[in-house]
Order: structure tokens, then sequence, then C-alpha cells
């Protein structure tokens, strides 16, 4: 049973998406998307001020900037599927509590250990918001039409905040020590909280059977192991390192043996069913294919930008931004093309759009070309977001209502698998592409051959260490390598969108707009403690 929590038994709100409110409740959900979304990328401009205030070692260093993506995404189907069964609302607002002592705790950390500590804990609510934001959508906006609108909405603002990161992040530097990019968010937290519980409806999903607990557990273990070794070769760890190779066969064990314990379950924390549903599982395929695509571009873009046209930080962040603008253009649009060309001619245009643009971006070469990165940027960003809208869309129309939470975890679990598989996959074929060039260099000592093959950067280093003629001639064949490398990898990735393409032609071809149910007093939930009943092993 669902309905819009009460302050007393005796007294009755409205139905959750009657009427204007639920633009209302639009809005404060994508406050705290915002929220998360701005954390996940203000630190990366704040690492060089931490390095020098904390003195972390290169160990530490890593898992500052890896523990908040790694347990928020290996803490999603978790905190989703909890969510579904003691209230989505109650869930986010203990993520607005948690994500505000976190970033307290970060903001005064007197060392590596601390700010580590906090960042996890950053994550967790994260995972905390995150799921729950889609599936209260998915409550307060029974028409479809009308809630296709709210997740193009609701996707501009990730996008929004993806951008804004960055940009926040070096303002508050500029006037302040590191630890604002954390303490903004206190008094935003302090906020959302009361505005959060006033306005927000409770919903649940199926209270029947327990919430299985140990489900859970190796949902988010094995999640934590495969995502953690994914990471590990995104950063160039060889695949058997015992740190890798570890994490990722626990992890894909512990994920074995969950989706053969919910196969086995009366009432499983996943309804694993829902795969059957080639619409459902179609738009989470999409969405790994769109993220492994598009997230080993941005980290490749950046550093051909940096190490190629030798532009600054800032002028590479705004070299970015078309990109991220474009995005947002096709989340706004994005219900209305639904609408018009249906999810399958949707999402498939989105990919064959991204394909032309990343196939038109390997003209890019040793000289900047502004207006061809500029072009090429706005049409990925236009494409990739056409795709992602379409794809999430169909995902959680497709889901039953019971499992919302459930499902909205799982699409964001999609995205941070997909996300890291392609800094790993495609920072793979660009390390194979680059290189052999550099150690081809005559003159060049086997040694220095060798470290320069690692990375452009350290080719860089190499060259201005050797100086001379075979220093300019290591930095430039580098440099042509490097290029060469990017244009091997734009294929790659152009292939993975095509096969994207040919994927979501199993989509639906129409957008099936069922009549909203008919609005009605919404009913009283039980008291709290029988939902607190429904947690047990």
């Amino acid at each position: 049973m669902y309905g819009t929590t009460t302050a007393s038994a005796g007294l009755r709100r409205r139905a959750p998406g009657a009427g204007a409110s639920r633009w209302v409740v639009l809005f404060v959900l994508c406050v705290s998307l915002l929220l998360v979304a701005v954390d996940a990328t203000v630190l990366h401009v704040a690492m060089p001020a931490v390095t020098e205030d904390l003195k972390p070692s290169a160990v530490e260093l890593l898992w500052i900037v890896d523990t908040y993506p790694l347990v928020c995404a290996s803490l999603l189907i978790l905190f989703g599927t909890l969510g579904d069964r003691i209230g989505r609302r109650r869930v986010l607002l203990l993520g607005y509590g948690l994500f505000g002592i976190a970033s307290g705790a970060a903001a005064l950390a007197q060392d590596a250990q601390v700010l580590i500590g906090a960042r996890a804990l950053l994550g967790v609510g994260g995972a905390m918001i995150m799921p729950a934001t889609l599936s209260i959508l998915r409550h307060v906006f029974p028409d479809r039409r009308e809630r296709a609108l709210a997740i193009g909405i609701w996707s501009a603002v990730a996008a929004v905040g993806a951008a804004v990161g960055p940009l926040l992040g070096g303002f508050l530097l500029e006037h302040f020590w590191w630890g604002s990019v954390f303490l903004i968010n206190i008094p935003l937290m302090l906020v959302s909280l009361p505005i959060g519980r006033l306005l927000l409806p409770e919903s649940t999903g199926d209270p029947d059977g327990p919430w299985d607990v140990v489900g859970a557990l190796m949902a988010a273990a094995g999640l934590f192991g495969a995502v953690l070794g994914v990471k590990r070769l995104g950063g160039g760890e060889p695949p058997l390192d015992p740190f890798t190779l570890l994490p990722l066969v626990l992890g894909a064990a512990l994920l074995v043996a969950f989706v053969r314990r919910q196969r086995g379950r009366a009432h499983p924390l996943v309804d694993l069913r829902m795969f059957a549903r080639p619409a459902f599982s179609t738009s989470v395929g999409c969405i790994v294919l769109a993220m492994l695509a598009l997230v080993g571009l941005e980290l490749i873009a950046a550093q051909y930008l940096q190490l190629v046209l030798h532009l600054s930080p800032l002028q590479t962040g705004l070299r970015l931004l078309p990109l991220t603008f474009a995005a947002m253009a096709a989340g706004l649009l994005g219900s209305k093309m639904l609408a018009r060309f249906g999810p399958r001619l949707m999402v498939a245009f989105g990919f064959c759009l991204t394909a032309g643009s990343v196939i038109m971006l390997t003209a890019m070469g040793g000289r900047d070309n502004a207006t061809l990165l500029l072009s090429g940027f706005v049409l990925l960003g236009f494409g990739i977001e056409t795709t992602l809208f379409g794809a999430y869309e169909s995902m959680l129309s497709e889901a039953p209502h019971a499992q919302a939470g459930g499902a909205a975890a799982i699409g964001e679990t999609s995205y941070q698998l997909g996300a890291g598989i392609g800094i790993a996959l495609l920072g793979s074929v660009m390390n194979a592409a680059y290189a052999p060039g550099p150690s081809s260099v005559p003159g060049v000592p086997a040694s220095a051959s060798a470290a320069a093959g690692h990375s452009l950067g350290e080719a860089y280093e190499v060259a201005d260490r050797l100086g001379g003629a075979r220093g300019a001639a290591l930095r430039h064949a580098a440099r042509d390598s490097f290029v060469h490398g990017l244009h091997v990898t734009l294929l790659v990735s152009a292939g993975l969108l095509l096969l994207g393409a040919v994927m979501a032609l199993r989509l639906p071809r129409v957008m099936n707009c069922e009549p909203p149910p008919a609005p009605g007093p919404a009913a009283v939930p039980a008291p709290r403690e029988a939902a607190d009943s429904r947690v047990s092993a």
C-alpha cells in the first residue's frame, strides 16, 4: 500500500501528483540531484590544494578521488530497494542528513584518512539520494507524457551539476580554503531537509515478505569489487595484478550468487523478471553502452586539449561546456521527441548522431580547429543525452511501481558500470595504439622509450630531460602517436555506438501512454512501527 504520509492518523492530504504541487516536488528532487552531481566533480579542481595541505600518499590521493563514486555505485541497489520497503522519502531525507554531516567532516578534515572516511559517507548519502529521486518522480508523475518531461528536466539538471562542479570549485578556491567546496552543502541540506519533509510525498512498493538483508549486502559487496576492479583497469593497472584481479573475481562471484539467490526467493530484493521485458533489459544495455562510449571519450578529449593543443585547465573546461549545454537542450526537448518519434527511433537516432559526431572528430589533428571541436562536441552532447533520456524513460516506465526504487538503482548502477568499463576499455585501446610510436624514435635509450610509452605526459617529461634533437624527435613522435591513438579510439567508440543503435531496435516503436489512475484520497499508511517491522533478515 502506498500514499501520502500524514502528520496524524486523522489528517489526509491530496494524492501525490495532484495539481501543480507535483512540479514543486520535481523542483525539490532536482535540487537534491544537483547537490549530488556537483559533489561528484567539485573536488577535481581542489585536489592540488588538498595535496599541498594534507600531504597524502599516492594511494591515499587515489582513494580521496575514487571513494565517493565507488561507495555510491556499490550501495545504489541496497538503498533503492530499501526505499521500496520502508519509504522512498524516508530514505531520501536520511540521505540529506548524512550528506550534510559528511560534508562538514570532509571540510574540517585534518588528515587524508579522515577525508577518505568522509568521502565514503558522502557516497553512502549519495546512494540514498540518487535512486530515491527517480523513484519518487515515477510515483508523483503517473502520466507518462508528464513523466517524460519531468525526466528531461531531471537529466538536464544532472548535466548542469556536472558542469557547474569544477567552475564552482574554482571560484571557491580563489576566495576560500579547499574545505569550502564541501562546506557549501551544509546550508543547502539544512534547507532541503524541512522542505523535503513538508512537500515530498511518501511512497512504498510491495510490503509483502521481509527485506532481503543478506541479498542486499551480497549485491553491495559484489558491486564494490566489480567497480573497484574496473576502476583499477581504467587506471592502467595490469589485469593480472592481485589487487585488480581479486576484486573482479570476488565481485563477479558475489553478483552471480546474488542473482541465483534472487531467483530462488519468494520475495526477491530485485525482481529479475523485469529483465525478461525487452524494453527494460534493452534500456539498461543502452545506458551501459552510451556511458561506455561517452566517459572514455571525455577523458581522452580532455587530455588532447591540454597535452596536444596545450590549453589550460580552465580553457579545456570552457571548450567542453558546449557538450554540456547541448545535453541540457536534449533533456528539455526529450519529452517532445519521445512523444513524436517513440523510444525505438529516438534512442537509435541518438546513438547514430553520437556515432556521426565521433567520426567527425577523427579529423582532429595536431593543430587547433575550434569550429570542428565546437560542432563535434555539440552533436556529441545532444546525441548522447537523447540516447540516455530515451533509455532511462523507457526503463522507468517499464518497471512496476512496487519496484521503482530497485529499477532506478539498476539504471544508476548501469550508468556507473558503463562509465568505469568505458574508461578501462577505451583507455586500453588508446594505450595499445599509442605505445608503439615513442618506442621507435632513433637514438632514444630503451628505458626512456619505455617510460615515454606510458602516456603523453610522461613522454613530454622524458623529452625535456633528453633535450636537443632527440628530445624534440621524441616529443613530436609521441604527440603524433597520441593523435593516432585518439583516432583509433574514436573509431572503436563509433562501432560501439552503432551496436547500441542496433540494440535499440528492440525497444517499443511507440510511446505507450496508459491513462493515469483516477485521482482519489491518498491512503493513510500503516503506523511507523508496522513499516519498520518490514526490515528483517
